[in-house]
């Protein structure tokens, strides 16, 4: 607890899913913007050329699925990468990572070859085209996954101590697995809890009880090693959805959505710990004091990571866009 940041004053307008979802992830409710994790892998670039700058661990989709992690108008290399993180063994976490028919050293020459000739239609088309390089791009990496990746979601190599201490499931390797990533200089890791939306409990709320409990060892034991490995300080860990649920019943013992009023936390990357931070009204249902919209959460993560969140942008169709669209105010009282 000493580590984290709690944000009791999150709020939007949007009651739903899907635009919840994509608002949470891109800043805006249609799915026509890039994710933050795009953006910020935009802005920041990456640090290992043999692995993937932004990196959505999910054992199956998330409702709206691969929009949640679209690069949209910004260029393809920016885009996250899906890994269905249900299974175990590494060739079996990315399907043909290895190639059965040719060795090493035939595959580079196949891709010198197909390099050669996508740059000559580059050429063509006046040197310039986003997908095409980006496809050129995708193939080197792909090419140089081959060995990293296997290596880097190969749990195996953790102790079982380690492993004990994220404990067991799909969840708790996802988060064990982030940290390998981050600290082999992965940019940015996005983990989803369960495939779909298995926190929606509008019958039965003590079905989060169970959730609950596997997450909070994964999510805690993931910020001690973070901190024992001398990572958090530089890494941003940020755990939330796209809204809450109301304080009071719906059905049974379930709950609506609330979106007036809910919670997120952050902790390391430069976020003052131990503190609360905004607050609703009496009955826990709508943000009344220090109220953050997401679009100022967005703004303070991207402060967070060194970037100006008014002069990130790329401009498409006539216009400069942004993570934050034409909003945004940094939560300057919980910066450390």
């Amino acid at each position: 607890a000493d580590d984290l940041c709690v944000i009791r004053s999150m709020h939007t307008n949007i009651p739903n899913h899907e635009p919840s979802l994509l608002m949470m992830n891109s800043g805006e409710t249609q799915p026509t913007r890039p994710s933050l994790g795009s953006w910020l892998l935009y802005g920041l670039g990456t640090e290992n050329q043999n692995l993937p700058g932004f990196v959505v661990l999910c054992p199956g989709k998330p409702v709206v699925g691969p929009q949640l992690w679209s690069n949209s108008f910004l260029p393809g290399i920016f885009q996250g990468t899906h890994i269905n993180n249900a299974k175990l063994d590494p060739k079996e976490v990315i399907r043909h990572i290895n190639n059965r028919w040719v060795d090493r050293d035939a595959q580079r020459e196949q891709l010198d070859l197909m390099r050669q000739m996508n740059e000559l239609h580059l050429q063509q088309r006046g040197g310039r085209d986003g997908n095409l390089e980006s496809r050129i791009e995708s193939m080197e990496m792909a090419f140089r996954m081959q060995f990293e990746a296997q290596e880097v979601f190969d749990l195996n190599q953790e102790t079982e101590a380690t492993r004990t201490a994220y404990g067991p499931g799909e969840f708790a390797n996802a988060c064990l697995t982030a940290r390998r990533l981050v600290e082999r200089g992965v940019r940015m890791v996005q983990v989803y809890y369960g495939n779909g939306q298995p926190w929606d409990d509008h019958e039965k709320i003590t079905a989060h009880a169970d959730k609950a409990k596997q997450s909070d060892q994964a999510v805690g034991a993931l910020l001690k090693d973070l901190k024992a490995r001398g990572l958090l300080e530089d890494t941003l860990v940020l755990w939330g959805g796209e809204f809450g649920r109301t304080p009071v019943s719906e059905g049974a013992t379930g709950r609506d959505h609330n979106n007036h009023g809910f919670s997120v936390w952050l902790a390391g990357g430069g976020v003052k710990g131990g503190m609360v931070h905004g607050a609703t009204d009496e009955f826990g249902f709508a943000a009344v004091e220090n109220r953050m919209h997401v679009h100022d959460l967005h703004a303070t993560i991207l402060h967070l990571m060194g970037i100006n969140h008014e002069q990130l942008t790329y401009r498409y169709s006539g216009r400069d866009f942004r993570l934050t669209d034409v909003s945004g105010t940094v939560a300057s009282a919980i910066l450390a």
